[in-house]
């Protein structure tokens, strides 16, 4: 009945779970999805139809020392897919967990729709470490820019030593300096992405979002965890004396997302849960839109926030946070700051410097020591553009489409939670420069309520793709035709996916003669 009413889409596969990967390929009209054990190629348009897929386990003896490290042969000792990109026009790179011992290969997937081509060479495997988590419960955060894996990620057995890593490519790899917390404190990495800076690709930035506990809180209140944004050089080649093979632009500021309160007692949502990067026409200034949950036990709820490019650099080019020493407190830094900048790129734009190797010592010493920013990145608006609070689920996934109606653009936002989607516009109230959230509709997705834990959207075939540990499902974008008969319906669904012909209520379609 569900599949009837909302024209829902099912597909799961015996023996295997977690449909963690996803990868939309418009061009080649496919899903790849990486899942336990295997890689799955599906029609977009239809994934319940028999899709193309790899079974690709992890070797016996991997399993045998997984299960003798005192991990879970069953629920554990296993491959899963954590990592799925576009390589080059004929081959896709995955990793995986590969039973705690992490592994990768280059896929096979044919450069047209019409080549039926989906292989693995298992003899043509590549170690996984610093690219793929060990543990499967960890999140895998990774971005492939130009042959190179950028990846935010655990890369030892214990999960101790977190990382920001670069491999692949003809560069040396790099990495954040070790077991130094004030680079990175215990972090959940949960997503990366590359945003050019300039019309130079000198300039080009990776950016890194990740959750961690937060070093500049106050002793003695216990461990708090924060939402932050780091940044990178893509040109990053690392120090020539100290900081060898480690960044030499790596920088962090705090990501708020919070709802102002009475006295300033702010009600704060610190747990980031997943981050979408909605493009716009400059490719210099994506949207990024977050989403956070609360880690308090006391209240509990969700949040969505947006930021800008703008506000971001901002705060990469304001004060650096200092301590004195061990009893001191966090201050914005006064002192002087050496030249050039820690964290601008090496490039024509700023000046004489060819390469991070040629920076002065003192530029890599004051990096080293001051990697996070002293002002935070506030959302715009100052607020959350949707939240809900006291409700049983927490928001896990969100994927965000630009829509043309017949007054203007507006964000569509899916929000994934627990087996549901909630599709939230956001309409001006008043004037375009306030917005209002409205939920449209919540959709369910999975009847056994396992949460989302992927969600992709295809705005040229208005679908949206979510997984969990159970199922992969496809749904349709609108359901035009639910919102009744009339006219009056129709419009005050304030759906900007549907307008009324006439007739019935339908799909809008710009520039047509209606």
């Amino acid at each position: 009945e569900l599949r009837a009413r909302h024209g829902l889409r099912l597909f799961s596969l015996e023996h295997s779970c977690c449909y963690e990967a996803l990868l939309l390929d418009e061009e080649r009209g496919r899903l790849f999805v990486g899942a336990q054990n295997h890689l799955l190629s599906l029609a977009l348009d239809d994934i319940s139809q028999r899709g193309r897929k790899i079974y690709w386990p992890a070797p016996v003896e991997w399993r045998e020392e997984c299960n003798w490290a005192g991990k879970d042969i069953t629920a554990e000792c296993m491959n899963f897919v954590k990592i799925l990109h576009p390589y080059n026009r004929t081959h896709l790179y995955a990793c995986g967990t590969g039973a705690f011992h992490p592994v990768c290969a280059f896929i096979e997937a044919g450069q047209h729709a019409e080549e039926p081509v989906f292989k693995l060479d298992p003899h043509q495997t590549e170690d996984g470490k610093g690219k793929s988590p060990y543990d499967p419960r960890h999140k895998a955060a990774s971005v492939l820019v130009g042959e190179e894996l950028y990846s935010g990620v655990a890369t030892d057995l214990m999960g101790r030593d977190f990382t920001i890593f670069r491999s692949l490519g003809r560069r040396p790899s790099i990495r954040t300096e070790q077991h130094d917390s004030r680079w990175l404190n215990e972090p959940k990495f949960v997503a990366v992405f590359w945003v050019p800076e300039s019309e130079d690709p000198d300039d080009d930035k990776i950016y890194f979002f990740f959750r961690e506990t937060a070093v500049e809180w106050q002793q003695g209140l216990g461990k708090t965890s924060f939402a932050r944004i780091g940044q990178i050089c893509r040109n990053d080649m690392g120090g020539q004396r100290s900081l060898v093979n480690k960044w030499t632009t790596f920088l962090k500021a705090r990501l708020v997302c919070a709802v102002p309160g009475p006295d300033g007692a702010d009600t704060h949502f610190d747990e980031l849960r997943d981050v979408f990067l909605l493009q716009t026409r400059d490719k210099r200034n994506p949207l990024v839109y977050a989403i956070f949950s609360t880690s308090s036990s006391v209240f509990q709820g969700s949040a969505v926030c947006v930021y800008t490019m703008a506000d971001i650099r901002r705060a990469f080019l304001g004060p650096f946070a200092h301590k004195e020493g061990p009893s001191y407190q966090w201050v914005s830094y006064q002192g002087r700051v050496p030249y050039p900048r820690p964290g601008m790129c090496p490039s024509k734009t700023f000046g004489t410097f060819g390469s991070t190797k040629d920076f002065p010592d003192e530029v890599i010493q004051f990096a080293r020591h001051h990697p996070l920013m002293y002002n935070p990145v506030l959302p715009h608006g100052q607020r959350p553009l949707f939240l809900q609070v006291a409700t049983p689920y927490t928001f896990t996934r969100i994927a965000v489409d630009r829509v043309t109606a017949a007054d203007g653009h507006y964000d569509v936002l899916f929000i994934g939670t627990v087996g549901t989607v909630l599709k939230v516009v956001s309409v001006p109230k008043e004037s375009w420069h306030r917005m209002e959230p409205l939920l449209l509709e919540e959709l369910q997705v999975f009847q056994d309520a396992s949460p989302i834990i992927s969600l992709q959207l295809s705005s040229k075939r208005h679908q949206l793709y979510a997984g969990s540990a159970s199922a992969l499902a496809q749904l349709p974008l609108h359901r035009c035709s639910a919102y009744g008969k009339a006219c009056a319906e129709c419009c005050l669904a304030r759906d900007p996916y549907c307008a009324w012909d006439g007739n019935t209520c339908t799909r809008y379609v710009p520039n047509t003669k209606r």
